[in-house]
């Protein structure tokens, strides 16, 4: 229940008042009841404050108190151009949205600019910024709900300056590589974001990474990885990492920890062997995972990416050559350590098409790649080529690739936290064109409510922390990330006995539930479960970040 108090403002002491509510501050300590005030952008007090007045009061009482959930891995960086609103991730309390597996919003070449308006789906949008920190400021221009941040892609580096061929870079060119990298720190990245399964980020070598990842700590920014492999060369992967965080001395995070392909799940306990020695020796590991059993890519990750060498373009010319057909057809087929098959790792019977850019396509949204192919009279692997040469992009599908114990497994660990790896969407408009991984939309509740209230997983106390604390530690966030005086009043509060995901594979767009109040930077965003239409959201910049700060830590730029 939500109060407002009849008070004259110039009567009351704080703007927003959450009585009696459960206090999960986010340290992982054991809650209090307490009551939570806020003033401005700021916390402003938790304890006792039955003398004091508020503007706005809240009704705690039964309800958990937190500080507001980050995103990890989002790829909102498009759909909150559409919608600012957020609202599949702020029904879920999601207060920060983090941007940059291997692409970034820039730095961008004209060229690159151009390439990305040709590879535009049912978002469409005009390109008016040319580096990372003039999007974030333009985005936040527009209105956010939730707060953003971004790494710069270690592939939108390479591609700035090489294009996009499968050469290492020369000396002169690395060095411009890391210019760029030294930019976007100053203009407020947290580090270096790399997936190395994907053209053409898969071109990169390892010391090209290094190279890249020094340049991000100079600045006190961090290494963030899709490994090389998540599957037949988990652990081999996993070591290129480390070896990267060792040389260049940096923190490093794995991307959505998996072990993919049945084959690879006995893998998972020695990748967690290997990350937890490493940090007791010394070395800052950490991970962050999405909870389910499937992930979502697209058919990229199906083909060896020779054949993606020059981009978009140049992969579908390619695949309508019947020799490299061919040759595609059978690297598809044969089990390797060469490159990340995706294709064998789920089987066509397990990979679901779900979004697509021609109208034409589009009836085949939700429907298996092998019930395709049989419909078409074709194999397999030649629907795939065929696919992305008639609908002219990667189609985002789902492969359902991981188990259920590793997830669990997972979700245990206290050195990883949380992302959806998904867009924020919500289920209208341009949205309903295309399918999505349930993901979108439930995360977050998820993890609450199958592993922390169900499931019995992990305490909510110590979710939380990895929901809120942990991330805003490693990404070195000022002042963010706990309920605490002075800190900035990301909250959410939530009935945990009702808190609940509701998407589908079959349906994925539908809403989680259980999500009282969500509060940015002390504005409400959600209220008693419903959006305000609040876009409050501000730009959440790294260590490195050369502006003039103000209190809300990054919000004007220079």
């Amino acid at each position: 229940m939500r109060r407002t108090c009849n008070a004259g403002s110039t009567l009351s002491q704080y703007d927003v008042a959450i009585r009696h509510g459960k206090v999960y501050d986010g340290s992982g300590n054991a809650p209090i009841l307490a009551d939570v005030t806020i003033k401005g952008d700021t916390i402003s007090s938790v304890g006792t404050s039955e003398n004091a007045s508020a503007k706005t009061e809240i009704d705690g009482s039964g309800l958990a108190v937190a500080p507001g959930f980050v995103n990890v891995l989002s790829w909102g960086a498009e759909s909150l151009i559409e919608d600012g609103r957020a609202e599949s991730d702020i029904r879920q309390g999601v207060t920060l949205e983090v941007f940059g597996e291997g692409e970034s919003m820039g730095p961008l070449t004209e060229d690159m600019k151009k390439y990305m308006v040709e590879r535009q789906g049912d978002v469409r949008y005009e390109i008016e910024w040319t580096t990372l920190g003039e999007y974030l400021d333009y985005l936040v221009r527009r209105g956010v709900s939730p707060n953003v941040a971004s790494f710069v892609g270690a592939a939108t580096v390479r591609v700035n300056v090489l294009g996009f061929a499968d050469r290492p870079p020369s000396p002169l060119e690395l060095k411009k590589m890391r210019q760029l990298v030294c930019q976007a720190m100053e203009e407020g990245a947290l580090g270096v974001g790399a997936a190395l399964i994907y053209a053409p980020g898969f071109y990169a070598k390892t010391d090209e990474l290094v190279a890249l990842a020094q340049a991000a700590g100079e600045y006190g920014g961090m290494y963030i990885s899709h490994l090389r492999s998540e599957g037949n060369r988990l652990l081999e992967a996993l070591n290129e990492l480390i070896t990267i965080s060792r040389e260049a001395k940096v923190p490093a995070e794995v991307y959505h920890m998996k072990a993919v392909g049945k084959s690879n799940w006995n893998k998972f306990d020695l990748m967690i062997k290997k990350i937890e020695a490493e940090r007791e020796n010394g070395m800052r590991i950490t991970a962050d995972m999405y909870p389910y059993i499937a992930g979502m890519t697209g058919l990229d990750a199906a083909m060896p990416p020779w054949v993606q060498e020059g981009g978009l373009r140049a992969w579908i010319e390619r695949l309508k050559n019947p020799d490299t057909r061919e040759r595609v057809k059978g690297e598809m087929s044969k089990p390797t350590d060469e490159w990340e098959n995706l294709y064998l790792a789920a089987g066509p019977e397990n990979m679901l098409l779900v979004a697509f850019r021609s109208d034409v396509l589009k009836p085949l949204t939700g429907k298996p790649l092998a019930q395709v192919a049989k419909l078409r009279g074709k194999s397999p692997e030649d629907t795939a080529m065929d696919l992305v040469i008639e609908d002219h992009s990667r189609v985002e599908t789902v492969y359902f690739m991981m188990s259920e114990e590793n997830v669990r497994r997972c979700v245990s660990l206290p050195w990883v936290s949380f992302g959806s790896d998904e867009r924020c969407l919500t289920p209208e408009g341009v949205f309903m064109k295309s399918s999505a991984h349930p993901r979108a939309y439930g995360t977050f509740a998820r993890v609450l409510s199958k592993y922390v209230r169900d499931g019995k997983v992990v305490p909510l106390a110590e979710a939380v922390r990895r929901l809120a604390s942990l991330p805003s530690e490693n990404f070195k966030l000022h002042r963010r990330g706990l309920i605490k005086p002075g800190y900035f009043a990301d909250i959410v509060v939530f009935d945990l006995a009702r808190i609940q995901d509701h998407a589908t594979f079959e349906n994925p767009h539908q809403h989680s539930t259980g999500m009282a109040h969500v509060f940015v930077n002390g504005i409400q965003v959600l209220k008693d479960g419903e959006h305000t239409g609040a876009k409050p959201g501000r730009v959440l910049r790294g260590p490195g970040w050369k502006g003039v700060k103000s209190l809300s830590q990054g919000s004007i730029s220079v």
